[in-house]
């Protein structure tokens, strides 16, 4: 029998479904235990808030394609990032 009580999420459980969360990709029972988690968890807030300025932070380096490197960035580097890159 049980008490019709779910456990709230953990502060890992939190920043495992935090991608999943911001892609609007949880099932409705983890979204409100999420909720629920955030409403509680200052820390966890403060976490989510600064993974959403980082991811923010991290498009807004590549938004202009056309910027030069500069010239002490190694050609091996260079090489080896666009050959793991994903195709279009």
């Amino acid at each position: 029998m049980t008490s019709g009580i779910k456990p709230m999420l953990t502060c890992r459980e939190f920043a495992d479904f935090m991608a999943d969360y911001l892609a609007d990709e949880l099932s409705p029972a983890i979204k409100d235990s999420f909720d629920e988690h955030l409403r509680l968890c200052p820390n966890c807030r403060r976490y989510l808030a600064s993974y959403k300025e980082t991811v923010a932070l991290g498009r807004h380096a590549f938004e202009d394609y056309e910027a030069m490197l500069p010239p002490e960035v190694p050609d091996d580097l260079v090489k080896a990032i666009l050959a793991v890159r994903p195709r279009p």
